[in-house]
């Protein structure tokens, strides 16, 4: 499976579009604000060639869905996420003004398909496990491929750090009992692909996290 990773948005999330042989693909957070950003991330998959099966989010605060509205128009795949992060996009314009960005209703997506830890994401040759870690947010979840070794984990679990809980229905104590439970039970060798800043290991998480000792 290959990882290709942007950069998106004042807020720098990460957006993913994970791809295998196949040349099938799934885009996970897409964060894309500005005009460059969109056209950045569809030349990436028009140069690859690849076919969108799945527009995947994390959670979704503000900051990770930017991009949804436009992806939905380019490719014939909706947004899929937790049902409990629903709420969210009722006031994701108080959240942009929170944050200084202007409201603009032009960004807020509509959430298509609810998907949970009973569900499944597949493409090409590939499967996504989907593990539920709220705290963060309450429809927070990681997506998991234990073959590849590969986590995305959102604002779950961050390079030496962890999502902040003081957000709307956030909770500290749930949010690093599912990270202790959930992923650093994960094999060591795990790659651990967050929703902001580098990428980490689950080893290094579990040995060198303040938050998790």
């Amino acid at each position: 499976m290959n990882v290709k990773i942007f950069e998106f948005n004042p807020i720098a999330v990460n957006t993913y579009v994970l791809y295998d042989e196949t040349g099938e693909c799934v885009i996970v957070d897409a964060a894309c604000f500005f005009p460059n950003e969109q056209q950045e991330l569809l030349n990436f998959i028009n140069e690859k060639k690849l076919d969108v099966k799945h527009l995947i989010n994390t959670h979704l605060h503000f900051d990770h869905v930017f991009g949804i509205n436009f992806i939905e128009k380019q490719f014939d795949v909706k947004m899929q996420a937790h049902k409990a992060d629903e709420f969210l996009l009722a006031n994701m314009e108080q959240q942009m003004a929170m944050f200084g960005f202007p409201a603009n209703g032009d960004y807020i997506p509509t959430l298509s398909k609810y998907i949970d830890e009973n569900d499944t994401i597949e493409f090409g040759n590939q499967k996504l496990s989907i593990i539920s870690v709220p705290g963060h947010s309450p429809g927070s979840i990681v997506f998991y491929n234990e073959e590849k070794g590969i986590a995305v984990s959102g604002d779950v679990l961050f390079n030496g750090s962890i999502g902040r809980t003081d957000l709307p229905q956030g909770n500290h104590n749930l949010l690093i009992d599912g990270i202790k439970t959930k992923m650093l039970t994960m094999p060591v060798n795990t790659v651990v692909y967050p929703g902001h800043g580098p990428d980490t290991s689950i080893e290094k998480e579990t040995k060198t996290n303040p938050f998790l000792q």
